[in-house]
C-alpha cells in the first residue's frame, strides 16, 4: 500500500468514526443533546494529527478544525463544525487538489533553477550550469516520486528512475533518455568536470524542461 492510499484509508476510517460518535438525547425540556466528552477527544485528536500531517498546522483545514476543536463543550451541536471541516479536508485531499497545488509550486520552482542553467550554459559556465540542471533534474524526480506515494527516502537517482519507471511514470522517448542523466549527475556532484561535455549539460537542461512541460503543468 502506497503512503497516498494509507492517508486516504486514514481518512475513511476517522470519517466513519466521527460520524458514529453517539449522541445522549436529553429529556424534553431539561437542555441540550450531549456526547460523549472522551469519544469526541479521542476522534478530534487523531483528526488533528492526521490534518497536521497532511495540510500543516498553517493550513485552513487544520486552523478551523482546532478552531472548532477548542469551542467544543460536550454539546452534540459543537460536533458538526468540527466534523465539517474534516470532511472538507477529506475531499479535498481525495480530490487530488493537495497533490496538484505542490506539482505546479514546485514546477515553477524547478523552472528558476532550469533558467539559470541555460544562462549559465550560454555564458561558457558549463560546470555551473551541470550542478543547476541536475539539481533540479533529480529534485524533480523525488517530487514527482513522493506525490505519487512512492517510498524513495535514501534512494539515488538510479533507483528513483527504475521505481518511477515500474509504475508507468515514464514512459516513451522520457524512459530511454533519463537512463543517461545518472552518469551526468554523478560527474557533475563529484566534481569529475573533464566527464561533462556542453552537449552533456545541454540533454539534461533540454530533458528536464520537457519533464516540467509533461509533469508539472
Amino acid at each position: 500500500m502506497t503512503l497516498s492510499e494509507q492517508v486516504s484509508k486514514r481518512f475513511r476510517e476517522l470519517e466513519a468514526q466521527g460520524l458514529a460518535i453517539p449522541v445522549k438525547h436529553a429529556a424534553r425540556g431539561e437542555g441540550n443533546d450531549t456526547v460523549d466528552p472522551e469519544t469526541f477527544q479521542r476522534w478530534a485528536s487523531s483528526a488533528m494529527h492526521l490534518l497536521s500531517s497532511v495540510f500543516g498546522e498553517e493550513s485552513p483545514h487544520y486552523r478551523n478544525f482546532a478552531s472548532a476543536y477548542g469551542k467544543f463543550r460536550g454539546y452534540a451541536y459543537d460536533v458538526p463544525p468540527a466534523r465539517g471541516v474534516f470532511l472538507a479536508a477529506k475531499s479535498d485531499y481525495d480530490g487530488g487538489f493537495l497533490f496538484s497545488l505542490q506539482t505546479a509550486i514546485s514546477g515553477e520552482i524547478f523552472g528558476d533553477f532550469v533558467s539559470a542553467a541555460k544562462r549559465a550554459l550560454h555564458e561558457g559556465q558549463k560546470d555551473v550550469a551541470a550542478v543547476l540542471a541536475c539539481a533540479a533534474l533529480e529534485d524533480a524526480l523525488k517530487r514527482l516520486a513522493q506525490t505519487q506515494g512512492l517510498v524513495i527516502d535514501a534512494k539515488d537517482m538510479t533507483s528513483i528512475i527504475n521505481a518511477l519507471k515500474s509504475e508507468g511514470l515514464l514512459s516513451g522517448p522520457q524512459k530511454s533518455l533519463v537512463d543517461v542523466m545518472p552518469r551526468i549527475r554523478n560527474a557533475a556532484m563529484h566534481a569529475e568536470w573533464t566527464s561533462i561535455t556542453p552537449q552533456d549539460v545541454g540533454s539534461v537542461v533540454g530533458y528536464v524542461e520537457q519533464f516540467l512541460l509533461t509533469k508539472f503543468t
